[in-house]
């Protein structure tokens, strides 16, 4: 995890989520999760890239798996894109980072230029 990503809890998940004024790409993983592992990486770089457009959050299902199960989370590693508090993107499994930006890009206002 690097400074351009928030831990999301079940006591912050409303503020930093549902309330964020910028979308929100949550990664709900666990330390366990060998495609959680090798995912990481891919969402820090976006998460650094897109700072000012994106906030990304970390979310472990074993500590907090009631928000899991409210959002239907059956397996993980699951990206879920959220903006005004409404969820608009679900990406499950590891993904290249080409096809998580191709999911995440279309949402987000206004768009940075690609490196």
């Amino acid at each position: 995890m690097n400074e351009h990503e928030v831990v999301i809890t079940v006591q912050n998940f409303e503020q930093e989520v549902l309330r964020s004024e910028k979308p929100v790409l949550v990664d709900f993983w666990a330390e366990w999760c060998g495609p959680c592992k090798a995912l990481e990486p891919i969402v820090a770089q976006i998460a650094r890239e897109y700072a000012q457009v994106l906030k990304v959050g970390k979310l472990n299902v074993d500590d907090y798996p009631e928000l899991a199960m409210r959002y239907g989370v059956m397996g993980i590693p699951t990206l879920i894109l959220f903006k005004e508090g409404r969820e608009v993107a679900r990406i499950i499994g590891y993904q290249p980072r080409e096809r998580l930006l191709r999911q995440i890009l279309p949402h987000l206002q206004p768009q940075p230029q690609q490196r």
